[in-house]
């Protein structure tokens, strides 16, 4: 078998990681007494790709109570009905490996918040299949995973009615992260990072590289109006950002690991043409973006859950979290004001 590539790797699947990965749910910013509500949703197969399978979050006016998942017991609302009008979507994209629920404290934290987000597992590079992690398709297919996320939640979704179609956001970590700048308007170009590629190496997307067997580059989505990209797989450079016309926060581990380094997404951060809401998570790696880590996750995972010395997770994505927050609030504001600004006065008639 061929070895996957040293940036995504391969990692194990593990019987029972989906609800492990749900464990930890918690309000950040709502009151106690209340939780984000939470259902899985079936994108169905259509011309442009395969069925999705993904989680909604969104604002729920109910008090918490438990939710049995086999091995865990959570608090929060299953299915509960949208609480809220003309909310905002955020549409988040995971690492390679990863899942619709890699980054649910995140999530739910926005949801709190008054944001609705939706995540779906990317085909072919998630915990259960890893069929395309080290193919250049792949990166092609992602970003249309995302716009046919966006399709479904504004057209087909059934709590569609409380959304705002005007206006989306996106959040991306790693590949997720490449993901939502590409959605932003950025064009990679794979020859930038030679470091992926050993020569003589047997990856069928370092032969693609060679070969230039690329894909052709995805098209912007209008409809992503901000972003925050966490940690990005950088194949960009200043010439392939320069269309990248939204706001964007842009977060980097000090330490970086696993393929993505430190300069790859201070590389990022230069080449926007408009300077990114930056910011530096010191002392962490890479995976420290990960929603805090279960104690039945970090005996299946210990690799993606283990921190460096003097790390707390826990307390980061507190600041992580209020920090994304924060972000996403005040572009939803100026994007209100705006709208408002540009909207004809009818206050008066002759």
């Amino acid at each position: 078998m061929r070895p996957p590539l040293p940036r995504f790797r391969a990692r194990p699947v593990v019987k029972g990681v989906v609800p492990v990965l749900l464990a930890g749910l918690w309000s950040l910013l709502a009151p106690a007494v209340h939780a984000a509500g939470l259902a899985f949703i079936d994108v169905p197969a259509d011309a442009q790709g395969p069925a999705l399978r993904g989680v909604v979050w969104s604002p729920c006016d109910q008090p918490a109570r438990s939710i049995t998942l086999p091995p865990l017991v959570l608090q929060g609302v299953r299915d509960c009905p949208v609480d809220g009008k003309h909310l905002r979507l955020i549409a988040m994209s995971h690492g390679s490996g990863g899942s619709a629920l890699s980054h649910h404290d995140t999530a739910q934290a926005l949801a709190d918040a008054g944001f609705v987000v939706a995540a779906v597992h990317h085909p072919g590079d998630n915990f259960q299949d890893l069929s395309r992690q080290g193919r250049l398709s792949v990166f092609a297919t992602r970003p249309e995973d995302l716009r046919r996320l966006v399709d479904y939640m504004l057209g087909r979704w059934p709590g569609r009615a409380a959304l705002a179609s005007e206006w989306v956001g996106a959040f991306g970590f790693s590949r997720g992260g490449y993901t939502a700048l590409v959605l932003a308007g950025a064009n990679p170009d794979w020859t930038l990072r030679r470091d992926l590629c050993p020569a003589g190496s047997p990856v069928p997307l370092c032969r693609e590289i060679a070969d230039g067997a690329v894909p052709p580059a995805s098209l912007p989505d209008p409809r992503i109006r901000a972003a925050v990209v966490v940690d990005p797989l950088s194949v960009f450079d200043a010439r392939g950002l320069r269309n990248v016309r939204i706001p964007v926060q842009l977060w980097a581990s000090e330490l970086g690991g696993d393929g993505v380094t430190p300069d790859g997404v201070a590389a990022v951060r230069h080449g926007l043409p408009t300077a990114p809401d930056w910011h530096v998570a010191r002392g962490a790696a890479h995976f420290a973006f990960l929603a805090p880590c279960s104690d039945g996750m970090a005996r299946q995972a210990p690799e993606i859950c283990r921190d460096g010395p003097g790390f707390d997770r826990a307390t980061f994505h507190e600041r992580f979290n209020t920090a994304v927050v924060a972000f996403f609030r005040r572009e939803t504001d100026a994007a209100s004001a705006s709208a408002s600004a540009s909207a004809p006065d009818l206050s008066s008639s002759r």
